[in-house]
């Protein structure tokens, strides 16, 4: 009886992580990634989930940012060569698109809606875009092997000017792979 107790009881302990989170939500190794400032430190953090049928959650934790509103987007390549972050490439577009919620042309796959930092340089914020995907093979999806990254510029995003929401340079940036 003892040896079928700790049977069973390694069974649900292996089976347990299986089991754990949302029902509505589809955990990729996209995972986890660092953010670093022009000067290369870490300030942060970004997690990525796939929600079934729902697109990709995004939740951001990030300290000593100038405080107000700022452009966020997904780039295309997974590249963060500090100061000025220019080695991720343009936004994330693999249709074609051009820039912003309100351009009628629009939008690029890796606009989001714009971060609000307060005035301790602090925010957690959470994003959830249908527009992109973390199953690799798929045209929108930002795991590929090349990477791709999320950028975080200096000033909002007026989500309509092409092709980056006039939102000026980078001042954060993390590798997603």
């Amino acid at each position: 009886m003892k040896i079928f107790t700790v049977f069973l009881m390694s069974i649900l302990l292996i089976s347990a992580p299986l089991s754990i989170g949302n029902a509505n939500e589809r955990q990729f190794d996209a995972g986890l990634i660092a953010l670093l400032d022009s000067q290369g430190n870490n300030i942060g953090k970004a997690e990525f989930t796939e929600l079934r049928n729902k697109g990709v959650k995004i939740h951001v934790e990030i300290i000593n940012l100038p405080p107000g509103v700022h452009g966020i987007h997904i780039h295309e390549f997974g590249k963060c060569e500090p100061p000025d972050f220019t080695s991720s490439g343009r936004h994330f577009n693999p249709v074609g698109k051009q820039h912003g919620f309100n351009n009628p042309k629009g939008f690029h796959n890796g606009d989001l809606p714009n971060l609000v930092v307060g005035k301790d340089g602090k925010v957690i914020a959470d994003f959830v875009t249908e527009a992109l995907t973390l199953e690799e093979g798929q045209p929108n999806s930002i795991r590929r092997p090349e990477g791709t990254s999320l950028i975080i510029h200096e000033k909002a995003d007026d989500y309509n000017a092409d092709p980056s929401g006039n939102s000026g340079g980078r001042i954060a940036c993390g590798v997603i792979k």
